[in-house]
Parts: structure tokens; sequence; C-alpha cells
């Protein structure tokens, strides 16, 4: 395990972990047997929408990895999840098997308590796997295969929560922003503060930097200032690399002006030469 982050507001954890295939794979059935034995969604409250008890499970390409092979691991653990916790699996992004469901706040629209009144009438929206029902306190897991993204908030200092709403819709792809953004306006009842929550689901499209420059100018213009800014679970550090360069203006900028980068190319070639 790499790397979680949890929230009292949104009421949920996400946790990082890499490793060859197979133990991936167990990993994740094994995930979800503890969250579904000890999370009762019917009394499970958070900002975040959520669907299930292990809400999303996605598999990301590392080291050269296919994602070819991700979408394998995926299809194996909706199926096992399924067939040994009876908990139903849909399937989105690069796993997708229906083109409507690709894009993950399609499947989750309206939550455990939507989604389970919805498929009452509605056969469009029952799962993948299983079901037609959802598991009645676990829900249903929304299983993966898709390149990293970047989970990243900014919080405002406010509590009116059509500020982080109002600049959530003028960044998002959906509604004519930024590519390769999904963005949601939430409130952070704890801390007294509202928060921009992003996706950045190709950070080299849209890099860190160019958002978190965009909401800072577009809270100004409503009056209000950035708090600041965090990020949930990893990211490359490629994006690192180019929020950096991107602030400092530095035109002429690769990774291998990065001391450490070059040194680690350089012993791989020597490790290849020998």
């Amino acid at each position: 395990m790499l790397h979680r982050t949890s929230d009292p507001d949104h009421n949920r954890s996400v946790i990082t972990y890499a490793g060859l295939g197979n133990s991936v794979l167990e990993s994740a059935v094994r995930a979800a047997r503890v969250a579904c034995e000890r999370i009762d969604l019917n009394g499970h409250r958070g900002v975040h929408p959520r669907l299930g008890a292990i809400d999303v499970l996605p598999f990301v390409p590392l080291a050269g990895t296919p994602l070819e092979y991700c979408v394998e691991l995926a299809h194996e653990a909706g199926r096992r999840i399924w067939e040994e916790l009876g908990v139903p699996v849909y399937f989105y992004e690069a796993a997708a098997t229906r083109p409507e469901r690709a894009r993950l706040e399609h499947v989750r629209r309206g939550g455990f308590e939507g989604v389970n009144e919805a498929i009452r009438t509605d056969p469009s929206r029952r799962p993948d796997i299983g079901g037609p029902r959802l598991h009645p306190t676990a829900g249903a897991v929304i299983v993966g295969a898709r390149k990293f993204l970047i989970a990243y908030n900014i919080n405002l200092r406010t509590e009116d929560i059509t500020v982080a709403k109002e600049i959530a819709r003028s960044i998002r792809t959906s509604s004519g922003g930024f590519p390769a953004v999904k963005a949601l306006g939430l409130a952070l009842p704890s801390r007294g503060l509202v928060q921009v929550s992003m996706n950045l689901t190709d950070f080299e499209q849209t890099p860190v930097h160019v958002v978190f420059l965009e909401v800072v100018r577009l809270a100004a213009q409503r009056g209000v200032e950035v708090e600041e800014s965090e990020l949930i679970g990893l990211m490359p550090r490629k994006a690192i690399e180019m929020a950096a360069a991107g602030l400092l203006k530095m035109h002429d900028f690769q990774s291998d002006r990065v001391i450490e980068n070059r040194i680690e190319s350089a012993l791989i070639t020597s490790r290849a030469i020998r």
C-alpha cells in the first residue's frame, strides 16, 4: 500500500496500492470483502457521491503495463466480487461493456439511493454483472481500467456553496471548460469552507497549475480567497515538473533538466550496456 487519504466531510477513503497483476487483483477482492462486511450505506452520509461500500475500483497501468491487461484484471475482479461477495458490478472507462457507461459520473448518477430506485423501473440502469437489485447494504462496485488521473481539490475561504458550484461549472469539460477536467462544488462543514473537487483525467492536456490559477482568478472575481489546495492519493512526477515549469515560466524546461531524473536515466542506460 502506497498511500491512504481519508476525509470526514467526504466520508470516504482513497487507497493507492501497487504490485504485480495477480497480487493487485487478489488485494482488490479482499478489500471489497472487508468493506462490504463493515460499511452499511443505509447509515452512511458524506458530501461526495457514492454507489458502493467500495465505490470505485480502477486498475491503472504503471511501468509500461498495457491498458488492455488492466481491462482483463477489472473484468476478473468484477466477476469474483459478484460470485464471492454477492455485490453487483458496473464497468467503466476502458473496461466498460456499454459505451454509455464509459464515464464514471453517468454510472454513479443518483448514488446508492437514486440508482436503487431507478433500477426498479429502468432496466438500462441495472448492473453489468449481478443484480438486478443492488446489495442491500454494500450497494454496487464500479470497476474500471483507466490512465492515471489526479484527484485534486481547492478549498475556498467561504461557506457559500454557490461559489464552489459556479466555479466547478466554469472549469469542467462537460460545461465547456478545460479538457479532461471533472469538477464538483462541495461543502466542507467541519472546516467552514467550500471545495472545488476535481478529477484531472489527463494532466498533460490540462495541468494542475492551470486549473489552480483559474480557480484563484474565478474566486477573486467573487471576492473569495483560496484557503489551500490538496492532493487526494498520489500524482506522477511529471505533473509536479509541469506545474513548477509553468508557474516559473521556464519556456525551455525538459524533464531531463531535473538532476534526479538525469541520474536515473544514466543508471538505466549503464545497466543496459552491461
